[in-house]
């Protein structure tokens, strides 16, 4: 009986110990789909992420006249749509086939949801997206970095 005792204090000792829940609790976090905010902003570091990126358009099927922060959406803005990051964070976007890259600003939401899961980090406004890349490719590979 004290040998079981024994045995149960250890256990609960590894798992009750500070570097454990913070191992554990990361690892929850990244299986759960954990916002955009948690991921670059902590710490005040700032933190990159590789992923697609696309282009939207006002002449697209579904977009409207506003952005979700009421802005009246334009195709040439250096803007963009990501989820979970707050309206007006900048962004640099670098496309990793070309290297050229463009400082944009969050507001509006997107990509769709099932996108995201399928890697999409990010949905540029059309002129945007034509500064890094030809727009016939429709999808590029970024790495996305959070500047403010």
């Amino acid at each position: 009986m004290n040998s079981l005792h024994h045995q149960e204090n250890r256990v609960r000792k590894i798992f009750l110990s500070p570097y454990i829940c913070v191992v554990v609790v990361a690892v929850v976090c990244s299986f759960s789909g954990a916002g955009f905010s948690d991921n670059f902003l902590r710490g005040g570091h700032r933190l990159s992420m590789l992923g697609l990126a696309s282009w939207y358009s006002n002449t697209d099927r579904g977009i409207g006249t506003h952005t979700a922060n009421r802005e009246t959406f334009s195709d040439k803005k250096n803007a963009c749509a990501i989820w979970n990051l707050p309206f007006n964070s900048l962004v640099r976007v670098t496309n990793l086939a070309n290297g050229k890259s463009i400082v944009v600003r969050v507001n509006d939401r997107g990509p769709s949801k099932d996108l995201v899961r399928q890697g999409r980090l990010i949905d540029l406004t059309k002129g945007a997206f034509s500064k890094i890349a030809a727009l016939d490719e429709g999808l590029i590979e970024i790495e996305m970095v959070v500047l403010n």
